[in-house]
């Protein structure tokens, strides 16, 4: 019954929308008073906070290449020249098929990952009127990396993971944005016995320009039911967002690895406090 619940949570998609900003009308100065009734700025330049979704959705018939890419942890220095013997990349298309609605596929290198994912606004801040920006994402994504000949008993759904979210923002003025994520992770696998399949977390995230061009952002996972012998930790990552005309470049450091939400999301691999942290980077390229 869960399975079929999750399934229908990350198939559905609302039917009625608002539209979003084109990018590059996104990037220009944000000048003079914005009459009351109409949309508000995005409250995000880039299409993720750090690693989890923003609100911003891409405009009708763009289409976006993004390249994610962390190294492996700073902790050994240059035994593995502070990770970059082990990093992982991502690399994913995203298309805007209509203005609320985006669809995207990805890779990614950690447990050679496949990524399937619908992003969809369901409502739009508005000056003197509706306050939050309401975003939902869903994600599917298939582990490739299991090797039957270890688990004689895999079936593909074994392979199969889903996440569903949704992203509630507010942008305060020019600097100020923040970002409410409740989200669920269903793993038909999980990674050691105790864990549920099913997996709560609450994600809170932020922006604050400190230039015209920069803004400082951080995000992160507080995960409600991990067990409690688990080895993994709650994502927590902060970077900077630099905007250069035609995409945004978003360089960061976090102690989760993963790329995928059902990674970073439920299987943080770092820790801050004992100094294992990652350096990365999401580049993301509009035509």
């Amino acid at each position: 019954m869960i399975k079929k619940i999750v399934f229908i949570l990350c198939i559905a998609l609302p039917l009625l929308t608002f539209a979003q900003d084109d990018l590059l009308d996104e990037l220009e100065d944000e000048v003079g008073d914005i009459q009351k009734g109409t949309v508000a700025d995005a409250a995000f330049k880039g299409l993720k906070i750090v690693n989890f979704e923003s609100t911003k959705i891409a405009s009708k018939g763009d289409l976006y290449f993004i390249v994610s890419h962390r190294f492996g942890t700073v902790q050994n220095g240059f035994d593995d020249f502070f990770g970059l013997d082990n990093a992982v990349t991502k690399i994913a298309f995203l298309y805007g098929f209509t203005d609320w609605l985006n669809l995207g596929i990805a890779r990614s290198t950690r447990e050679a990952s496949y990524g399937l994912h619908a992003k969809y606004s369901i409502v739009r801040q508005k000056n003197g009127g509706f306050p939050f920006n309401i975003t939902g994402y869903n994600l599917v994504t298939i582990n490739s990396d299991l090797d039957q000949q270890f688990l004689p008993l895999l079936e593909f759904e074994n392979r199969l993971s889903y996440t569903s979210q949704l992203l509630i923002s507010r942008k305060f003025n020019e600097s100020i944005s923040f970002q409410l994520s409740p989200s669920l992770v269903h793993e038909n696998l999980v990674s050691f016995e105790d864990q549920d399949n099913t997996q709560f977390i609450l994600g809170f995230g932020g922006r604050v320009k400190i230039s015209k061009r920069v803004s400082f952002n951080a995000d992160y996972g507080w995960h409600l039911n991990r067990a409690d012998d688990s080895p993994f930790t709650n994502s927590l990552s902060v970077g900077f967002d630099i905007e250069t005309g035609g995409h945004v470049f978003q360089v960061h450091f976090t102690n989760a690895q993963g790329l995928l939400e059902n990674a970073f999301l439920v299987n943080g691999n770092g820790d801050w406090g004992d100094g294992v942290f990652f350096f990365g980077f999401n580049l993301n390229r509009v035509f």
